[in-house]
């Protein structure tokens, strides 16, 4: 299945894509309240993939505003230099363990929306990643289990102030922005992909293609990312967890290349989605 979540008529629901529709959920199964909820639960979500198979779209896709796919996850849990080649053009090694950081969910946007460049800076850069969605939470969960407790994938775009993210050694505040992190378009279920590994990611400007990579290639596999975090703390369900961007950002390249006004980029991982997002000049 493909989730959405979204606002229509101003209100706040959920479905499933249906062709070029969707498929009202929200209506129809009782006692749960949002995506994060339905995904927690393996009934509901069997009796949303009949829904799905039964029901006709309750209204166009192009009818409703989509909303990040999981509008309020507990925590976003990002993952940097987590791909060998784009470690290398950062003039740095992966390292014993992840290098984790986190996102608030008040800087997610949906597909669609434009991302938002801060007044205080021109260094606002693009970060092509597969988020994953988590179904069933935990602490302590084995590398071996930790499949189990993916509920599903989606795009995201981590784009980032770099010259706030190198005042320090903390990456914090510049991943933090408003209107910066980009979720969506929509949540394909796990059962969708037999294996993430096969998975390739784009990252366009413009049409242009700027990042390449595959997931294959990630230094620490989402297995151990997620083990690595429950370790810590427990995983909820509708939590995101960013794996990381590969090589071709642009503030490594000759000269930088930065986000500006008018520009799109899109995230691109066939089988899972496309997301896009312009680009306006915070007001």
């Amino acid at each position: 299945m493909k989730l959405v979540s979204y606002h229509r008529d101003g209100k706040p629901s959920f479905g499933a894509i249906a062709g070029k529709g969707v498929v009202d959920l929200a209506t129809r199964l009782r006692g749960v309240v949002d995506l994060a909820s339905l995904v927690a639960d393996d009934e509901a979500m069997a009796e949303a993939q009949r829904f799905v198979g039964q029901a006709e779209a309750d209204f166009l896709l192009e009818q409703v505003q989509l909303a990040p796919v999981i509008p309020r996850p507990g925590k976003v849990i990002c993952v940097g230099i987590n791909y060998v080649a784009h470690a290398a053009e950062a003039g740095r090694t992966v390292g014993k363990y992840p290098v984790i950081f986190q996102r608030y969910a008040q800087t997610l946007l949906a597909h669609g929306q434009p991302l938002i460049r801060p007044t205080v800076s021109d260094n606002f850069d693009f970060e092509a990643e597969l988020a994953v969605v988590i179904g069933r939470g935990g602490a302590h969960i084995a590398p071996e289990d930790a499949m189990k407790h993916v509920a599903g994938y989606t795009c995201f775009n981590d784009a980032s102030v770099r010259d706030w993210q190198f005042h320090t050694h903390q990456y914090g505040m510049g991943k933090n922005f408003r209107g910066t992190g980009a979720l969506g378009p929509w949540l394909v279920t796990a059962d969708e992909i037999p294996d993430y590994r096969e998975l390739t990611i784009e990252g366009r400007l413009n049409g242009e293609k700027m990042q390449t990579g595959k997931l294959s290639e990630l230094a620490f596999d989402i297995p151990s990312l997620i083990s690595y975090v429950s370790r810590a703390l427990d995983w909820q369900p509708g939590d995101i967890l960013a794996t990381g961007t590969p090589s071709g950002i642009g503030f490594k390249r000759q000269p930088p290349i930065f986000l500006k006004a008018g520009d799109t980029f899109e995230v691109i991982i066939p089988g899972v989605g496309a997301l896009s997002n312009t680009v306006a000049n915070e007001v």
